[in-house]
């Protein structure tokens, strides 16, 4: 049967799915087109849920501040043509928009709102979209900063300076810290550190006096490695963020950071 390339081209815009299903579902449909995009519509509901279990390396990470309330979110796909795709970006943003606007809390319930959409867009792509995870920071002084969509930071703070808060956020981005000051630092985190480095200086065969030295010495490096405050400069290496905060006359309050594939 032949089938009007039109009416493909009509076909694949409205459904979003590609030119040889488009065909197919016309031929199958006797070229009736409203029970092609029924067919299609089949069809691609079992294709993405075959899709479901494949692995998700790649996507973005995407933020939404409004006054007092921003959120962070890491969305996957499997490509980076996906990845990039308005489609994509969008999805991501009406995300953040939506668990902003209906107070969702919770991952779970999120991929219950969102699961026809996404399985919409999983039968567009051919493959795999997760939403991943998120987070939310309410505050006064709020900021966002994304480097190359891959790396994100929500910044809280209590006072706003643009300048200074992008400079935090960019060493943020750099450094990776895992908490704001040494006092945020689980007693768990250090003991189980101090245990390793206690072991490791036993070994070394020093006496007992150099080895206590040695291991203090290496949880103050740990500290100094993990707390944003004790790390130094990434754009000031003289000096550390608590003294570049101090200059000017800045304090962070919270920090969120996402990394896109983190821990997958």
């Amino acid at each position: 049967m032949h089938i009007n390339k039109e009416l493909i081209k009509k076909l694949r815009l409205k459904s979003g799915i590609g030119i040889l299903d488009c065909k197919k579902a016309l031929i199958d449909s006797d070229g009736n087109f409203d029970k092609a995009i029924v067919i299609l519509k089949k069809r691609g509901y079992v294709k993405a849920e075959n899709k479901i279990k494949n692995s998700t390396l790649r996507g973005i990470i995407a933020t939404h501040v409004l006054e007092q309330y921003s959120c962070i979110l890491e969305l996957n796909c499997e490509t980076d043509f996906v990845e990039q795709h308005a489609n994509f970006v969008q999805f991501a943003q009406k995300i953040l928009y939506t668990i902003h606007k209906e107070k969702i809390y919770h991952l779970n319930l999120l991929n219950d709102f969102f699961k026809k959409e996404r399985l919409s867009l999983i039968a567009q792509f051919g493959e795999n979209i997760v939403i991943r995870r998120f987070s939310i920071l309410n505050g006064e002084f709020l900021f966002s900063y994304i480097h190359r969509n891959k790396i994100g930071v929500l910044l809280s703070s209590e006072s706003y300076n643009t300048l200074v808060m992008k400079k935090i956020s960019m060493h943020i981005i750099a450094n990776n810290p895992d908490y704001l000051k040494r006092e945020s630092i689980p007693n768990a985190i250090l003991e189980r550190e101090k245990e390793i480095q206690v072991d490791i200086a036993m070994k070394s065969g020093k006496p007992e006096f150099i080895a206590q030295k040695i291991v203090s010495g290496r949880i103050e490096k740990f500290i100094q490695n993990i707390c944003l405050l004790e790390q130094s400069c990434v754009f000031d290496t003289d000096i550390v963020m608590k003294d570049f905060l101090l200059q000017n006359n800045f304090k962070i309050v919270q920090f969120i950071r996402f990394e896109l594939g983190e821990e997958i």
